[in-house]
């Protein structure tokens, strides 16, 4: 048990080091001649020091242990040289002041791009350590009193989303420049979809044939979508819709979605099938068959960017992948008309408003399958997280009307959304039994499910934060759907998934470079990292340690989450010089 005190103690102190040097260099970098900045830096060295307070408990347990956990020291000077050297870049990479900040250029800007990406690094550090420290003090509950450990792990947690909330404050300065970038970046990608998909003359277009046909769920075959326009884009071709006799609409996906195209809706000749990118090159129409049987793969397909905007979507966006894929996901989902005013109906009658979290709770045919049972209370303690961090920043913004906790509930089980209200009184909880009722076995492919699994995927995207299971693929279009919007531009994730992280069906390989060395320990079955290494990541415990295989050593084990990066996959995609850089 004393080993499990002195590592909390250690990483609180961690914590501490590594946020008052942040932001003392943040804060005395940019002190207005006004001395507002002064009085927040004196805030925030009030709230470091309510963090000692706070903690004077634990160390005053530690103090009867000076003699013990030597390796937990020098991990803990390990970590203290990484925290110094993460603030000093971040100090290196600071912002000078301009004479005129309504002319900003990129030039200007990039300054901005690494603050924005230090932020980003900083912050997930902050979350990483919050889950070690939720982890070892759920451990301690085994022997000490449970009463005194809650208390603690309450006031520090509520330590925890102060931090993030000041943290995200520190782009409040430059958010609508970043938001009018963010929309010009949607846009630009926009009219290269749409030059592509309206050819001049459809007969001489080349084109590739997508067959709605998969034999999978809604989310799975709107996946299949996205995968056919990905490569369709990558390689040229105009994308055309074959949907006839759709298992969900005989009638096609043109009378629940607009086209995919106004100028080419049918195959201009006999297709051939798909062979590879180069033994295609003079082949007019190519029929693509499903990702699982997709020989000689091109290069277009998740996780990987377009090499030529790739700078601005990774300092844009907390999911660079996530929103590349939403692009196209967003461009697919254009409702007819009907179903526009069908959704604004569903909405007047539910009373939907916000902020509100949309929670989806998958059940039926998945469960010990593709998926394990989660309860109601593993979401809602996520959904209860997020609305008490919110509270946090309407006080410090001094907003006092009282907060309303919605909840947007869907499931394909009925029974999920009277047992939330039922145990969550103080919730407001939104959403239609009836969907959830044509969403069983029996009524799967109807067009009733068609319609209630649209407006589940609708009004979740349309959510302030979404908690879910990333191994539903229903849960991962609203996800997709939901980075074309202003939010995707937070340095927050717009989620929580209680199991997978995000992937796509059929994508390359996710990898992660690591920043910091790291020796395994044998008792945590870890891997050793080096810096340079990369890393296949197979899934984060959100515990503080994620699991992969190090691409060096062929090891496979756990290691520490904050250690790596992201490493994006850059790929060549064509640039559509047709279409000009802004309208």
């Amino acid at each position: 048990m004393r080993r499990f005190q002195s590592l909390i103690v250690k990483i609180v102190l961690v914590t501490i080091w590594c946020l008052s040097l942040f932001f003392l260099l943040r804060k005395t970098d940019s002190i207005s001649s006004d001395g507002t900045d002064l009085k927040d830096l004196n805030k925030l060295y009030e709230k470091i020091d309510g963090l000692i307070k706070e903690n004077s408990l634990l160390k005053k347990a530690n103090e009867n242990n000076k003699n013990h956990g030597n390796s937990d020291l020098k991990s803990l000077e390990e970590k203290l040289q990484l925290c110094k050297r993460s603030q000093l870049l971040n100090k290196g990479s600071s912002l000078e002041k301009q004479n005129n900040n309504d002319l900003i250029t990129d030039q200007i800007l990039q300054p901005y791009e690494n603050h924005d990406q230090q932020t980003r690094i900083i912050l997930n550090d902050v979350v990483e350590i919050g889950y070690s420290l939720s982890t070892e003090f759920r451990n301690l509950k085994k022997t000490m009193t449970p009463e005194t450990l809650d208390e603690a792990l309450v006031r520090l947690e509520q330590q925890r989303k102060t931090i993030e909330i000041d943290i995200e404050d520190l782009r409040q300065s430059t958010e609508s420049n970043r938001r009018s970038k963010a929309e010009k970046l949607n846009d630009l990608v926009k009219r290269r979809i749409e030059y592509l998909q309206n050819p001049s003359d459809c007969g001489s277009s080349q084109q590739l044939l997508c067959k709605l046909n998969k034999g999978c769920g809604f989310g799975c075959q709107f996946h299949h979508l996205i995968y056919c326009f990905m490569i369709a884009y990558g390689t040229q071709r105009t994308l055309v819709l074959d949907s006839k006799n759709w298992r969900y609409n005989a009638d096609g996906w043109e009378t629940i979605f607009q086209p995919v195209s106004d100028t080419c809706t049918v195959a201009a000749n006999h297709p051939v099938n798909w062979k590879g990118e180069q033994y295609n090159k003079n082949d007019q129409v190519v029929l693509l068959p499903i990702v699982d049987g997709l020989n000689n793969r091109p290069p277009y397909l998740p996780l990987g960017i377009p090499e030529d905007i790739s700078d601005k979507i990774i300092q844009l966006h907390s999911d660079p992948s996530a929103w590349w894929v939403g692009q196209f996901a967003r461009y697919l989902w254009r409702p007819q008309q009907w179903l526009l005013d069908d959704m604004a109906e569903t909405k007047r009658k539910l009373d939907i408003e916000k902020p509100i979290v949309g929670i989806q709770v998958r059940r039926t045919d998945k469960i010990n399958t593709e998926a394990a049972f989660h309860n109601v209370e593993e979401y809602m303690e996520h959904v209860e997280a997020w609305y008490d961090k919110l509270a946090l920043r309407r006080l410090k913004e001094g907003n006092t009307d009282p907060l309303v906790r919605r909840v947007y509930v869907a499931s394909d089980d009925a029974s999920v959304l009277p047992e939330a209200r039922r145990k969550y009184p103080s919730y407001t909880f939104y959403g239609d039994v009836d969907i959830a009722n044509s969403a069983s076995l029996n009524q799967r492919y109807s067009k009733i499910s068609l319609r209630g699994v649209i407006m589940d995927i609708h009004f979740l995207s349309n959510c302030d934060y979404l908690v879910c299971t990333f191994s539903s693929q229903v849960c991962r279009v609203a996800y997709e759907l939901m980075q074309t919007e202003d939010r995707s531009i937070q340095q927050h994730p717009l989620f929580h998934s209680l199991d997978d992280i995000y992937y796509f069906g059929g994508q390359t390989a996710h990898n992660l470079e690591v920043r910091y060395d790291h020796e395994a320990s044998p008792r945590l079955k870890e891997i050793e990292l080096k810096v340079g290494d990369l890393v296949g990541i197979a899934g984060n415990h959100w515990d503080g340690q994620s699991k992969g295989v190090n691409r060096r050593t062929k090891s496979g084990g756990l290691y520490p989450s904050y250690k790596v990066l992201e490493k994006y996959e850059l790929v060549k995609y064509p640039v559509y010089p047709q279409v000009p850089i802004e309208k």
